[in-house]
């Protein structure tokens, strides 16, 4: 459930209004969820940074609790709709922003309901790092697993009581939140997901006990990698490991699949950065409705 205020403004939307206009009345911290993007990623690629319009939907700030702590999340739905499928959204590393709200919009538009929580929530405000390293090492790296799955788990319930049909429920994510996708994709909440060049190996550690490449073989909904051939953060010998774990596994593992990009590096569908490859990225997008679609998530 929403906070009451929250729940108001989101309930109440006419078409084309977003929470965020309807709340100037509310608090200005309710509104900056999803508006403005993280200091670390300026100056803003503004030529190629995709703006959605939310006409015809409902979106905006939202919140629901989880063992006790109320979760901020970034929602947006075709207005007037129920019944719709669900598609959790993942931030990268920068938290829930402008860019990871207009990716809500544009699933909405597509007649999802989107969802994005603020992972770090409980652990610091990402958006205000101007040094990749230090909030690395003073947010990010304090973020548990577990902690994440259940705000994941939370997220659905949100959506389920608010217009959603989480038996039709997707999860994608980019970078740090790629990686989630694969772990989430091996609870059997979800028909499908579609990982953004997400890391695939790593240590383990008491925050961080798995990664994707532990998790392969059990994976209980497919997932469609999407990967850059440039990436220097992610070698291709690891999409190489991840391939033969999967092709050992469940009947989602063996159906899960890789295209990778030779001409694009890390965060080639992040728009508003440098990064941004907008062959590799349009391409992905319509191989990820695709998934979502022959999954059983559309």
């Amino acid at each position: 459930m929403l906070d009451d205020d929250l729940k108001r403004d989101f309930d109440s939307l006419r078409p084309g209004e977003s929470t965020e206009s309807g709340a100037t009345r509310r608090t200005a911290l309710k509104a900056a969820l999803g508006v403005g993007y993280a200091a670390a990623t300026l100056p803003i690629a503004a030529q190629t940074a995709i703006q959605t319009s939310d006409e015809g939907l409902k979106a905006g700030p939202v919140k629901y609790p989880v063992a006790g702590f109320e979760v901020p999340a970034y929602a947006a739905a075709p207005a007037g709709r129920t019944g719709l499928p669900v598609v959790l959204v993942i931030q990268e590393i920068f938290g829930v922003h402008a860019y990871v709200a207009d990716t809500c919009r544009r699933f909405a538009k597509q007649g999802y309901l989107a969802i994005a929580p603020e992972l770090y929530a409980r652990q610091g405000d990402p958006k205000g790092y101007t040094e990749v390293p230090k909030l690395m090492a003073e947010v990010v790296s304090k973020v548990p697993d577990a902690q994440v799955m259940a705000d994941l788990d939370g997220a659905l319930a949100w959506a389920r009581a608010n217009g959603g049909n989480t038996d039709k429920a997707g999860i994608t994510g980019f970078c740090w939140g790629g990686r989630i996708v694969w772990l989430y994709a091996a609870t059997g909440k979800v028909k499908a997901g579609v990982a953004w060049y997400g890391r695939l190996v790593g240590q383990a550690s008491e925050l961080t006990p798995k990664h994707p490449i532990d998790v392969a073989a059990g994976l209980q909904a497919p997932v469609l990698g999407l990967y850059g051939g440039k990436d220097q953060g992610i070698p291709l010998d690891t999409v190489d490991k991840m391939k033969a774990a999967l092709a050992t596994g469940t009947p989602a593992a063996r159906a899960s699949q890789f295209v990778v990009y030779p001409d694009a590096g890390h965060a080639f569908h992040a728009d508003y950065r440098p990064s941004y490859v907008q062959a590799a990225a349009e391409d992905g997008w319509q191989r990820a409705l695709a998934w979502f679609k022959a999954h059983g998530v559309a």
